[in-house]
């Protein structure tokens, strides 16, 4: 596991990308999800055992296997983003889900497309479907068949092609462009950056809750959140969010990725501040978190607000998902997959191994810290999942 510092961090962000996460339109969005059918606070689970034993104050763990029935959090930015669409694409005036769903009444559906690890493409079908519209999903080469079929399971067309993820983003552009299909990615690039912005929106809900669920008065007391990066837009948008409901102030934000698809850590790393991609296969059970090219929306955020980014194996998401899944006492238990519990097993890491003791202390890890996980997934690969809890 390797820990590398921001270099780029400045305490007063100027990107104007944080300008659309500000209270008010966070607000609007959550007003937005609690009007689609299945809506639920998703539960925020507090580790009293698992704090103490770690000599830390809180910690507090954001359970978004429970979300709309997905088992991950993706559904929140997939259905924003297709009302989006309608909205400003279509120009359909509308009030909230029904709203929404009486605008489309007698229109020809729309085919939406998207290049998908598992999670995503599940979420865009599940949107697609309950708005009456087509999806066609692309995956990655060594996606498991799993993934495929329950993203089969909701309607939509899916399919896994040879290439790795980056390289299917780029066919599923190309591919929508030839088709008139309407691409909802969730990276963004030059040019394509509306939908992935408001994909990144539609995240927030996650971190409007964890204020009600904590109490607007308690929020600033969280000291420390542990995020997983992908392509970064779930990372951008958490970190936005809570850097304008802190009213500018923020807590020590640490991002964590797989070291066989960790561009955010080489990213912050390279003396220009540009962006680096990482090829090859990716190969990583963290599905979601196989990403080769950081979204130049989450790099520009992250690079303006992340305090450090930890490269980590296997092994430390495995450590995760075992510690939360057999928590200590009665701790609750979470089931966490791959890609959720990556930035629990690196804070364990960070807490009991020794050599990581200069960097606990420079990131202000102690027992006055408060320290927050959001455990994006379930166990999305039920196989794995298993055989890790097993082993």
């Amino acid at each position: 596991m390797d820990l590398a510092w921001n270099g780029f961090r400045k305490k007063r962000i100027g990107s104007v990308l944080f300008e659309h996460f500000d209270p008010e339109r966070l607000e609007a969005v959550k007003m937005f999800h609690e009007s689609v059918p299945g809506y639920d606070e998703t539960p925020l689970v507090h580790l009293d055992n698992l704090a103490e034993s770690m000599g830390v104050g809180n910690i507090f763990v954001k359970d978004e296997s429970k979300r709309f029935g997905l088992n991950a959090f993706k559904g929140l930015g997939g259905i924003y983003a297709v009302a989006e669409y309608f909205r400003n694409h279509e120009g359909m005036e509308f009030d909230g889900f029904d709203g929404l769903l009486s605008a489309l009444e007698n229109r020809p559906p729309v085919t939406f497309a998207t290049a998908t690890d598992g999670n995503h493409g599940k979420g865009l079908a599940w949107a697609v479907s309950l708005l009456g519209q087509q999806a066609k999903v692309f995956m990655p080469e060594g996606s498991e068949a799993s993934r495929l079929e329950a993203i089969r399971e909701l309607g939509a067309e899916a399919e896994i092609m040879n290439m790795n993820y980056d390289d299917t983003v780029g066919r599923v552009a190309a591919l929508a462009e030839e088709n008139g299909w309407v691409l909802v990615q969730d990276t963004a690039w030059p040019g394509y950056e509306e939908i992935p912005l408001s994909i990144m929106k539609g995240y927030t809900t996650i971190i409007t809750e964890v204020q009600s669920q904590l109490g607007k008065n308690d929020f600033h007391g969280i000291t420390h959140v542990f995020l997983q990066a992908g392509v970064g837009s779930f990372a951008g948008a958490m970190a936005a969010a809570l850097f304008n409901l802190t009213g500018g102030e923020g807590p020590t934000i640490v991002v964590v990725e797989p070291d066989q698809a960790d561009c955010f850590h080489r990213s912050i790393q390279n003396p220009s501040g540009d962006p680096q991609r990482v090829t090859g296969a990716l190969d990583t059970m963290m599905a979601g978190l196989a990403c080769g090219e950081p979204s130049i929306q989450g790099w520009q955020i992250l690079k303006a607000s992340a305090d450090a980014f930890i490269s980590c194996g296997d092994e430390t998401s495995a450590r995760g998902m075992w510690l939360l899944g057999k928590p200590e006492g009665d701790d609750q238990s979470i089931v966490s997959g791959e890609s959720g519990a990556a930035p629990f097993g690196a804070f364990h890491r960070l807490m009991t191994e020794a050599e990581y003791q200069v960097e606990r202390q420079r990131l202000g890890l102690d027992d006055t810290s408060n320290v927050l996980f959001i455990s994006t997934e379930g166990d999305t690969d039920a196989g794995n999942y298993a055989r890790i809890m097993n082993g």
